[in-house]
């Protein structure tokens, strides 16, 4: 599976479901598109053509909260994930605005709250306006804005992530590799499925 295919797998259901104009269509282009010879689709070498600079910061820091490093990967912004969120923005125009909003709701609200925009904040404040955003079922009516653009942000946060080297090396991931013989599924994996080699 190539990363053409990963992003139809994992975006498609997220995207489109959140914004109908987002075809399947339009994903499968831009994937095919960011297929370029460099291991992470020539994305780390790419000037941002959708985000300010502040913008870019502020996807920079809330990528890296959602998919932190860790002992077994880099994180997001190692994956490049916000120039994925910037050339995502840049063919599924349907993004643009949910993102810019999304974004400026971010700092106005952080503002707001804490007197500063959210890249400026304390690491501590920022995790603590995130717990307000991340989880629908504990969120107050007035945070539904923010709600509904980080459920977006985190869809396209994994997307990016998942479909680089980083991600595909994270999850182990061994497709595109020739192997010399195939025993089949293992007959616990079968079991679980309700299936055997016999039907």
């Amino acid at each position: 599976m190539n990363r053409r295919e990963s992003l139809k797998l994992i975006a498609v259901a997220s995207l489109a479901a959140a914004f109908p104009g987002c075809t399947q269509e339009k994903i499968d282009d831009a994937a095919h598109r960011a297929e370029m010879s460099s291991e992470d689709g020539g994305l780390s070498i790419r000037t941002p053509s959708q985000l300010t600079a502040s913008e870019y910061a502020s996807i920079t820091v809330l990528a890296n909260l959602i998919i932190p490093a860790d002992n077994r990967s880099g994180s997001a912004s190692d994956a490049s994930v916000p120039a994925f969120i910037d050339f995502m923005m840049e063919e599924a125009a349907e993004l643009q605005k949910p993102i810019h909003d999304g974004l400026g709701w971010i700092d106005e609200s952080c503002t707001r709250l804490f007197g500063d925009s959210f890249v400026d904040l304390l690491p501590e404040q920022q995790v603590a306006f995130l717990d307000m955003i991340a989880y629908p079922e504990k969120a107050v009516p007035e945070m539904e804005d923010g709600v509904a653009f980080f459920s977006t942000l985190r869809d396209l946060t994994a997307t990016g992530f998942w479909s680089s080297k980083i991600g595909m090396m994270d999850l182990n991931y061994t497709g595109n590799t020739p192997q010399a013989s195939w025993e089949g599924c293992s007959h616990e994996a079968m079991d679980h499925l309700g299936l055997s080699y016999d039907d």
